[in-house]
């Protein structure tokens, strides 16, 4: 029955994520995206609330005792523009945004859930307890993650789970990790402040940019000496910003960029050191430095729970075959707000390869060429609907501690 049913909803979801493609919203304004969710939602006539404006959870309640699984799908797109082609050639669907577009699969994300929705809402007589559809808006800014976990909070959850393509991955897998299975995300926000003056006299003025330029030269080595080689932590700096002619000093600059971690320690620690660095650097160039509120605190990494991402491999094996769950994979450097929901439950983070170089994916995330082979999107339905088979059928796996 189960396999029958997410055969059968397999074009379905294909529509499902060239439409919401299409819609392209960022985060926090999904409008259509969240009307567009809502109008299927009463299709399959299950009750749902909308959140912080564009996300929705929507409700399947059994009538029967069983565990209450929360199954999360975010829905936003990106503020870059998409290439009409992918790795391949022409992109089967493309943005009508023209700064905008789903270039990191949330569009796939949203579509398996409502895949698994209807797959689940089909089989709902054998089914018991309760699952919460979440479909958050704003994954990439916050915008509704903390009121989803609130909404949630008076729900008696059991466990969590989601799943996010991976374009690493090849096409036909599906990587799930016990423990740490995605980074945690530390901010780098810095105000190199100087004093401005005319560019031909650098010795009246305190030229920031030049102190910006060694604190982004100096961090590098601080890590080398002073970070454990056994816990990676990246770092990436994507903005050093300091005045528009070539004439004049400014009075500020500006750098931006992130760090990356699996340890969440490590994290924190790495983000002292840049502090460390950032404050006595610019010291050495008479300048001073404010940190943005992003630096006050990092994020913590994605981490399953053991018991359960173990109980995932085994469900998924055996609706999709022993070689589609890899016992090795890539580690994704990426962060995700499902951290926050695998901090507060048991829960799993599942990675749906779609790197296909026949169809044009494989591109990373956040690239403007970035597609998703939409052929492997079924089995990311029927990994979801079989989790939460398998729990209400197995029962729920003996959760153990998990230190972040």
């Amino acid at each position: 029955m189960l396999q029958k049913e997410t055969e059968r909803v397999k074009e379905i979801v294909i529509a499902h994520r060239r439409k919401i493609h299409a819609f392209a919203e960022i985060g926090g304004k999904e409008f259509r995206t969240h009307d567009y969710i809502c109008s299927y939602i009463e299709k399959l006539g299950l009750p749902y609330d909308t959140v912080a404006e564009t996300a929705v959870i929507a409700v399947l309640d059994t009538g029967k005792e069983g565990p209450h699984i929360a199954l999360r799908a975010d829905m936003d797109a990106l503020p870059l523009k998409e290439n009409p082609e992918n790795l391949k050639g022409p992109r089967c669907c493309i943005s009508e945004q023209k700064n905008t577009c789903h270039a990191c699969g949330h569009d796939a994300h949203s579509a398996m859930l409502l895949g698994s929705m209807e797959v689940l809402c089909a089989l709902r007589e054998s089914l018991c307890g309760i699952v919460y559809f979440c479909f958050e808006s704003g994954e990439e800014n916050g915008a509704s993650s903390r009121q989803i976990l609130e909404a949630l909070s008076e729900k008696k959850i059991d466990t969590v789970w989601a799943v996010h393509v991976y374009a690493a991955l090849e096409s036909g897998r599906i990587g799930i990790r016990s423990g740490a299975c995605m980074t945690g995300f530390g901010g780098v926000d810095i105000e190199v402040q100087g004093r401005g003056g005319h560019g031909s006299r650098p010795d009246l003025s305190i030229n920031p940019v030049f102190a910006a330029a060694s604190i982004v030269a100096n961090i590098p080595g601080a890590f080398l000496n002073q970070l454990d080689v056994e816990k990676t932590v990246t770092f990436g700096i994507t903005c050093i910003h300091g005045g528009e002619a070539m004439n004049v000093f400014p009075e500020t600059a500006q750098i931006k960029g992130s760090l990356r971690f699996f340890d969440r320690h490590e994290g924190k620690k790495a983000l002292e050191i840049v502090k460390n660095v950032a404050r006595h650097t610019a010291a050495m160039h008479n300048c001073s430095v404010r940190f943005g509120r992003v630096m006050d605190e990092v994020g913590i990494p994605v981490v399953n729970s053991v018991p359960h991402a173990e109980a995932a491999k085994k469900a998924i094996r055996e609706i999709c075959g022993k070689e589609a769950v890899p016992e090795e994979f890539p580690l994704f450097y990426a962060s995700e707000s499902f951290s926050m929901y695998c901090h507060k439950y048991p829960g799993v983070m599942a990675l749906l390869g779609i790197k296909n170089p026949s169809y044009g994916s494989g591109a990373e995330h956040h690239n403007e060429r970035f597609d998703v082979d939409e052929s492997v999107m079924d089995m990311g339905v029927k990994a979801t609907v079989k989790y939460v088979v398998a729990l209400m059928e197995d029962g729920l796996p003996r959760q153990t501690e998990i230190c972040l």
